[in-house]
C-alpha cells in the first residue's frame, strides 16, 4: 500500500489523536472522519414497509432512549448544583 506523509501542527495532531478509537490507526481515523456523509434525503421512505407492530416497537425504543437521556440530564444538573 502506498503512503504519503502529511504534516500537522500540534493542535491538529492533538485533535486527530483524540478522535481515534481504540487501536484505530491515524489513517483509519482520517478515513472515518473524512468519508462523505449520506444526505438525510437518502433515508426517505426506508420505513415505508414497516408493520404497525414494528412501528410500535420502534416508538417504544425511542421513548426509552429519550427517558434515559432525561434521567442522565437530571443527574448531571443535580451533580453541578443546578435546579
Amino acid at each position: 500500500m502506498a503512503t504519503k506523509t502529511v504534516a500537522l501542527d500540534t493542535e491538529a495532531y492533538d485533535l486527530l489523536k483524540r478522535q481515534k478509537r481504540g487501536e484505530e490507526s491515524f489513517s483509519d481515523a482520517v478515513k472515518r472522519l473524512a468519508r462523505p456523509r449520506r444526505p438525510i434525503t437518502s433515508f426517505g421512505g426506508m420505513w415505508k414497509d414497516m408493520t404497525p407492530k414494528e412501528r410500535r416497537e420502534l416508538d417504544r425504543a425511542y421513548s426509552e432512549l429519550r427517558d434515559g437521556d432525561r434521567r442522565r440530564a437530571e443527574r448531571i444538573r443535580k451533580t453541578w448544583g443546578h435546579p
